[in-house]
């Protein structure tokens, strides 16, 4: 038998479930240990995966054995706890969104480099096939110059949602509502696809849900292809609707539904597409990001998304609230001090 990379996890909610999941269908992959603040559901966790159970996180980074540690707290945390993991020498595997502010996610990244340990960010939807097979066809010019891209996420979350657990709808723990808790996925994957944003136009506020944050945005984007780019976020939509992203150049066109590419159009004619593999993002796209991470550590290179990776978007949330607040145009990178508050 290889080597097996040793994994913990922090915080044992709904998406802790996808990662021990993902961690165990990994062959070279092992779950050593779980930590969470409300001792009966980590014990039922623990008991449920054949791991460890601390109460204390600082007590089970204490332990030499394990290598990773997959956050999966409040988003608030996220920082603090992926920091006080690099110090104890442990690789981290950090959900959505990196953190809420750029001070904590920009010092959060350096610990990682101080302290040699590698930092990836969970967006699954990168990693499904027919997304990494349009990156390739826009890289290489098959859309040509980028002139329009939207994305567009309608669902529903109900005020039950929100008051479901006390950090959801605040800006405390969960640091923005539809753009920075459900559309951070479509908002990363558009602008990885179209090679970034360089200025935020936008409107954000709770206009159905009693939340602090906010329940529907949208925002302006002028891209750095040059092109223009439109997000529209809402969690107030019934029925809901299939999330999409649209990619005009001036070569062709490209539609990714979920993560199906719906339409490719190039040079006046539909493009035949090759057989993808199947893929849910839930629980594809973080087993395989699991899978880049073992194989990261096994070969002692960076994880194909990195930290830094994690800025982009949240850099786009940040400034589309900025926006809001101030009614001006916001430039990026926002660099530091990028607040949600």
């Amino acid at each position: 038998m290889g080597e097996i990379v040793k994994f913990a996890i922090v915080g044992c909610g709904v998406i802790a479930d996808i990662h021990a999941q993902g961690i165990a269908n990994t062959k070279e992959a092992s779950l050593l240990a779980v930590c969470d603040h409300q001792v009966e559901r980590g014990q039922q966790f623990a008991e449920r995966y054949g791991a460890r159970f601390y109460e204390s996180y600082e007590e089970m980074l204490d332990n030499r054995d394990i290598q990773v540690v997959n956050i999966c707290t409040p988003s608030g945390l996220h920082p603090q706890q992926t920091i006080a993991a690099a110090q104890a020498g442990k690789h981290v595997l950090c959900e959505k969104p990196i953190g809420i502010d750029m001070d904590s996610v920009q010092q959060m990244i350096a610990v990682c480099r101080e302290q040699g340990v590698k930092l990836s960010t969970v967006f699954p939807r990168r990693v499904a096939p027919a997304a990494q097979y349009l990156k390739q066809i826009i890289q290489s010019g098959g859309l040509g110059n980028i002139t329009l891209a939207d994305a567009v996420m309608k669902i529903h979350r109900s005020q039950h949602y929100y008051d479901s657990a006390g950090w959801r709808g605040t800006w405390e723990m969960d640091g923005g509502g539809a753009m920075m808790n459900q559309g951070i996925h479509l908002i990363d994957l558009m602008q990885w696809l179209v090679g970034g944003v360089a200025s935020v136009y936008g409107h954000a506020g709770a206009l159905q849900r009693s939340i602090e944050v906010e329940d529907t945005a949208v925002s302006l984007l002028r891209l750095n292809s040059g092109g223009i780019g439109m997000l529209e976020m809402t969690t107030t939509a019934l029925p809901e609707q299939e999330q999409r992203i649209e990619i005009h150049g001036d070569k062709g066109t490209a539609v990714l539904t979920e993560d199906t590419i719906s339409l490719l159009h190039i040079d006046g004619k539909d493009v035949e597409l090759p057989q993808f593999a199947p893929f849910k993002v839930l629980p594809d796209g973080h087993r395989l990001q699991i899978q880049d991470m073992v194989s990261s550590v096994l070969e002692q290179r960076e994880p194909s998304i990195t930290g830094e990776d994690g800025v982009h978007a949240l850099e786009i949330i940040l400034a589309t609230y900025q926006s809001s607040r101030t009614g001006q145009a916001v430039q990026l990178p926002l660099g530091k001090g990028g607040s949600v508050i």
